[in-house]
């Protein structure tokens, strides 16, 4: 039971703000100091003025930055939600972008066919965790908000998603005025069990601080960057349970909670389902046990520690820490994307920047030595936790004890950015104490927190679309490979080849062994009939990396397009080998055996491609032609059947379907395209005697049904039109043939087909005029 008299002023330096919220922790001991749980009653409240004084110096230090009246909790919060809203807000109507594609748009795992409980055996982009191309990052409870985003919104509309993002953003500002008062004012109750906001200038300002700060533009308007709002959010929680283990439970005395303890380590397990770097707030509890609820001496502890020599990391591991130390102290020059040549390697003790090595290690040292070596309890605690915020989280990202895909990413600064708010704002109070240009730092307060507003809100702006991201790259790392790749990427998909092949030759120039640049580079040169530099590059791209099952493929099609059928084949083969569910390698693998005039084998083939991927339009198309061409109109009527109630709502089945059931015998043959399917010969010709047009039956009129739908679909396609002008022309319905023949014409004046066809209606209407004269 702690003791009733009052502790003497010079046990209590710390200041406490922030609000009650819990932290696992350990136990609670008498007289323990820094860590003071108050069981004093209203007669005693006395005493506790002068200690509330004595542990507020900070925000005393703050008085010239912050108005002397104390801003009331709730109207500090709103302050900073606000804040927060208005830096990220912009970003609300922005599109899926950069990873969002792969971990959203493209995510079996949202999709209501996927059971929930999938979400458990597979990673962060909906791959199972047992296979070899897995990326390995476990992040389920993320994927489920995912999922209920892209449920109650019915579908992927980035809107939803961007404002979830912006919301948790907001909650966490807020709850950081909780944590803040922690850290600067440590932990003391009232008699009734509330605790005390004893330094609430100082968490107001580093709330704010951390509610502006650019850095955490990726995480907010980036949607997979939700993995690291939902990882902060529990994180947070998790150490606020783990303080509020330590309040008072009765009149009496303190007593210890497991309740709260165990709702802590909860709350990390669910934090480190969120993103694994939520897993590090056990490190940090651990570290605020010793130091606030243990009063544990480090000062002492390591002068009786004996020390021994380390080597020091490569110089460029600290350079990217020194590279992440900078963007929290300037974070104007901001990328998606900081690997492949962004950052170039230091390859000799002649680079200037060394400086920047020296630098952090010199900032680090001092702060530690200051935080081990200071007199002042309550500076050595403020600086210990403030160090710990800044590199415990961070650690996972560090390369220190696992290596990690990337050098430096903006987004795992959010969690480490609190402490480097907490040392921020300790600093002004402390340069605010000593300085007698008190005016001078409140307007370096108010300008840091203006120009982070701003900053914030341009660099929304550029997470909007992908095109405004990648370019906004462009002068931050013009080396970096993969901006020039990305860039590159989306010129072709919007049908710019000119300009995407410039950017991937540049991507490849940068970064020779680029695989994947050379794969698409190479797609597109073969699309544009550049056979052989487009096989010299893909040959390349498997030389270097043997198992890229793409690169492999798109071989097989540009050897397939020079005739090569046995080298084409073994590349398809070796493509499935390296990736065995791949249907659309069995589909081209079906196009080969088609032109090897191997029916069986092309049939096999595509139903893979449709076993494996039961959407795949352009395996159930040719099996429907192919089945067709071979006279199998039976099979070919089946296959068409279970394709269009698989995929019901695809015009270019409905269209296959459709001559399928118009025709009754062998008609003269025009060919019509499929875009990028096998081009076969598809069957209508001489017309038949009249007298059979009168006896269209059911199955003509279902091919008429199919093909109006099909052009409902799909108003542009002109084989569509004459097709039907062809049912039409068949039945002798002669107005309705002709109308949609000039349609087919008008659409497409080179059909040869369509055209014949039409010159023989027009015989036919002359011959009927004159023979009614």
């Amino acid at each position: 039971m702690a003791s009733e008299r009052p502790l003497p002023p010079t046990q209590l330096r710390g200041a406490e703000s922030g609000r009650e919220f819990s932290h696992p922790g350990g136990r609670c001991r008498p007289g323990s100091g820094l860590l003071q749980i108050s069981n004093q009653h209203n007669a005693e409240a006395s005493t506790l003025e002068p200690t509330f004084f004595k542990m507020a110096e900070v925000d005393v230090n703050l008085d010239h930055v912050i108005p002397t009246t104390i801003i009331p909790t709730y109207c500090a919060k709103l302050l900073v939600a606000f804040v927060s809203f208005v830096c990220f807000a912009h970003s609300y109507d922005g599109d899926f972008v950069f990873d969002d594609s792969e971990a959203i748009v493209n995510n079996k795992d949202l999709r209501a066919e996927t059971p929930v409980g999938d979400l458990w055996h597979h990673d962060f982009w909906g791959s199972k965790l047992s296979s070899n191309t897995s990326h390995k990052s476990y992040r389920p409870l993320t994927i489920l908000t995912f999922r209920i985003n892209y449920y109650l919104s019915g579908g992927f509309h980035p809107v939803s998603f961007h404002i979830v993002n912006i919301l948790l953003h907001c909650s966490i500002s807020v709850l950081m005025l909780d944590v803040f008062s922690i850290l600067f004012g440590g932990l003391q109750y009232t008699s009734k069990g509330r605790r005390l906001n004893l330094a609430p200038k100082s968490s107001l300002l580093a709330a704010l601080f951390f509610a502006v700060h650019p850095v955490h533009t990726e995480c907010v308007a980036g949607i997979v960057g939700r993995a690291d709002l939902l990882g902060a959010l529990f994180f947070l929680l998790s150490f606020l349970g783990y303080c509020q283990a330590f309040r008072e439970s009765n009149k009496e005395g303190t007593q210890f909670s497991t309740f709260w303890v165990l709702l802590s380590i909860l709350l990390s397990a669910v934090a480190m389902l969120c993103k694994e770097q939520g897993i590090t707030v056990l490190g940090f509890n651990a570290v605020f046990d010793a130091l606030v609820i243990s009063k544990l001496n480090v000062l002492e502890i390591v002068q009786k520690v004996r020390h021994k020599d380390k080597s020091l990391e490569a110089i460029n591991y600290n350079y990217y820490y020194s590279l992440n130390a900078w963007l929290l102290l300037c974070p104007w020059w901001l990328c998606f994307d900081w690997s492949m040549g962004c950052i170039p390697l230091i390859k000799s003790v002649s680079d200037w920047r060394i400086i920047a090595l020296a630098a952090l290690w010199f900032c680090l040292i001092g702060l530690i030595c200051q935080a081990l070596c200071s007199e002042d309890n309550h500076k050595r605690r403020i600086l210990t936790l403030g160090l710990g915020f800044l590199i415990i989280p961070f650690l996972p990202a560090s390369n220190l004890f696992f290596r990690v895909g990337f050098v430096v990413a903006e987004r795992v600064i959010y969690l480490p950015s609190i402490g480097y708010c907490v040392l921020l704002t300790y600093g002004f109070g402390i340069l605010s104490k000593h300085t007698k240009k008190k005016k001078l730092i409140a307007a370096t307060v108010l300008g840091i927190l203006l120009i982070n507003m701003v900053r914030c809100i341009t660099r929304c702006n550029q997470w909007r679309n992908e095109d405004l991201l990648f370019r906004s790259a462009l002068s931050v790392c013009p080396l970096n490979a993969k901006v020039h790749y990305n860039i590159g990427k989306n010129l072709a998909d919007k049908g710019d080849q000119t300009a995407a092949i410039r950017y991937y030759r540049e991507a490849v120039r940068l970064n020779p062994k680029y695989v994947h640049a050379m794969n698409n580079l190479g797609n597109i040169l073969k699309e544009r009939n550049e056979l052989q530099e487009a096989e010299e590059l893909l040959s390349l791209a498997v030389q270097i990396q043997p198992d890229f099952a793409a690169a492999w493929m798109n071989l097989g099609i540009v050897q397939n397009s020079q005739r090569r059928f046995g080298e084409a084949e073994q590349s398809y083969w070796t493509a499935i080998k390296y990736r065995r569910k791949y249907p659309d390698c069995y589909y081209n693998l079906g196009r080969l055996y088609a032109d090897l005039n191997r029916p069986l084998d092309a049939l096999n083939a595509w139903r893979n491609a449709t076993f494996l991927k039961p959407e795949h339009t352009l395996a159930w198309n040719n099996m429907i032609i192919l089945l067709d061409n071979t006279g199998n109109l039976a099979q070919a009527e089946a296959v068409g059947r279970e394709a269009l109630e698989l995929i019901p709502n695809d015009h270019s089945i409905m269209f296959s379907l459709a001559n399928v059931l118009g025709k009754a015998q062998k008609y003269k043959t025009f060919q019509f395209p499929t875009a990028f399917s096998l081009i076969v010969p598809h069957a209508w010709n001489s017309l038949p005697p009249p007298h059979l047009c009168l006896l269209a039956s059911f199955k003509s009129q279902e091919s008429e049904a199919l093909f109006l739908k099909a052009i409902k679909a799909n108003p542009n396609a002109a084989n569509y039109y004459g097709n039907l002008a062809v049912l039409y022309h068949r039945w002798g319905n002669f107005d309705l043939a002709k109308k949609y023949y000039e349609v087919s014409l008008k659409l497409d004046p080179l059909a040869p087909g369509t055209k014949e066809n039409y010159n023989l209606l027009k015989r036919k209407l002359e011959q009927l005029q004159t023979n009614s004269v």
